[in-house]
C-alpha cells in the first residue's frame, strides 16, 4: 500500500501548497494528489488556484514523492489536446514522476465556460474521446481527431517525455468501469468498494491489459480538539455526504450550502475521522485496505491545519497505517 498527501486547492492558496507538497515529502509520504478546481465547495473553503501552473512549482519543490492530479476533467473547461500537453510537461518537470488523472468532471467547475453541463452519459463518452486524443499525442507524432465530440487537427506535442506520462481514470459505477478500464493505468475512487476494483480486475483481464493500481482517498479532519475537528470539517467538508452523482450536478457553492443545510456535525463525524484519533484513521483506512486499493492519499481538512497533521502523519499517523496494510 502506497500511501499518499492531498493538495487540496479548495482550501489553500497556492505559496502555500507548494510549502505543504514540500512538508508532505519530508514526512514521507509517498506520493501527493493535487485537485484541479474552478471553484471551491463552499465559501468557507475559500481558495481554487490553478492547479496546473501550482503542479510546475510542486515538480520544481520536490524531489522524490510521485505527483498526480486528482482528478482533471478533459472534456469541457479545457481541450484534451491541451490536456496532453500540460501533462507532458509537467512530466519532464518532474522527471518523470507524474500521474495524469483524468474525470468526467463537475457541473461546479465546468459550468464556467457558458456551454451547458450534458447528462452522464454524455459526458462519459466525451472522456472516452479525449482518452483516444491523449494517448494518440502521447504516442508521438501529429494526431488528426473527427469525433463526436472533438476535432483535433494537426496537433503534435513538440516537448514530449521520453516516459509516457500514465493515465488514471476515476470510475464510480459498473457502466464507467467497463467503458475505462481498458484505457487506464489506474483507477481513481473515492469510496471503498471491494465491488468496484472486482470488477475493474475482471475487465481489465478480459481486455488482456496489465494488472493496474487502484487509487482511493480519505478525508480526515486531525486536531487535537475533536470538537474543533468536527465543527471545521462540518463547515467545509459537509458537501462530501451529498455522494459524486449529486456532487458532479450541483452548479456553485450556494448549491452545495443549500443541498448540505440539514447534515449535522454528528453526521459528518460518523463518515469522516475527526480528532486526533490514530486508531479510528486506521480503521477508515482499512476499508480501502480490503476493498483492494493498492495506493490511499489522505486529505486533511482546513487549509491552515495542515502543519498538525503532517507532524503527526511522520510521528504516529504514517508507522501505523502501513503497519495495517501490511497485515
Amino acid at each position: 500500500m502506497r500511501l499518499g498527501y492531498t493538495l487540496l486547492t479548495e482550501q489553500s492558496g497556492p505559496r502555500a501548497l507548494v510549502g505543504h507538497a514540500v512538508r508532505a515529502e519530508q514526512a514521507g509520504f509517498d506520493f501527493e494528489v493535487m485537485s484541479d478546481h474552478y471553484s471551491p465547495w463552499l465559501d468557507s473553503q475559500g481558495h481554487a488556484p490553478y492547479a496546473w501552473s501550482v503542479l510546475g512549482a510542486v515538480a520544481h519543490a520536490t524531489e522524490r514523492v510521485e505527483l498526480m492530479t486528482y482528478v482533471t476533467c478533459p472534456i469541457m473547461r479545457y481541450h484534451p489536446a491541451v490536456v496532453a500537453q500540460k501533462a507532458a510537461t509537467i512530466q519532464l518537470l518532474s522527471d518523470n514522476r507524474f500521474l495524469l488523472g483524468l474525470g468526467a468532471g463537475e457541473n461546479l467547475n465546468e459550468h464556467v465556460v457558458g456551454t451547458g453541463w450534458p447528462p452522464v452519459n454524455v459526458r462519459h463518452a466525451m472522456l472516452g474521446e479525449a482518452l483516444q486524443i491523449i494517448n494518440d499525442l502521447f504516442d508521438g507524432g501529429y494526431t488528426n481527431f473527427v469525433g463526436d465530440h472533438y476535432r483535433v487537427d494537426s496537433a503534435k506535442i513538440w516537448s514530449l517525455p521520453e516516459v509516457r506520462p500514465p493515465v488514471g481514470v476515476a470510475v464510480s459505477g459498473e457502466a464507467s468501469v467497463r467503458r475505462f478500464a481498458p484505457l487506464a493505468d489506474a483507477l481513481v475512487a473515492v469510496q471503498p468498494e471491494s465491488w468496484l476494483c472486482s470488477l475493474w480486475d475482471e475487465v481489465r483481464t478480459t481486455s488482456n491489459a496489465e494488472p493496474s493500481r487502484k487509487i482511493g482517498q480519505l478525508p480526515v479532519c486531525w486536531d487535537t480538539d475533536r470538537d474543533a475537528a468536527v465543527a471545521r470539517a462540518h463547515d467545509q467538508f459537509r458537501w462530501f455526504a451529498g455522494g459524486w452523482k449529486v456532487n458532479a450536478e450541483l452548479p456553485g457553492t450556494q448549491a452545495f450550502a443549500a443541498a448540505t443545510q440539514f447534515v449535522t456535525p454528528d453526521d459528518v463525524a460518523a463518515s469522516i475521522p475527526c480528532g486526533a484519533d490514530v486508531d479510528r484513521v486506521v480503521e477508515s483506512a482499512r476499508a480501502f485496505f480490503d476493498a483492494g486499493f493498492t495506493d490511499l492519499a489522505l486529505v486533511q481538512i482546513g487549509g491552515e491545519h495542515q502543519e498538525v497533521f503532517l507532524d503527526a502523519a511522520e510521528r504516529e499517523l504514517l508507522p501505523a497505517l502501513r503497519e495495517a496494510a501490511s497485515r
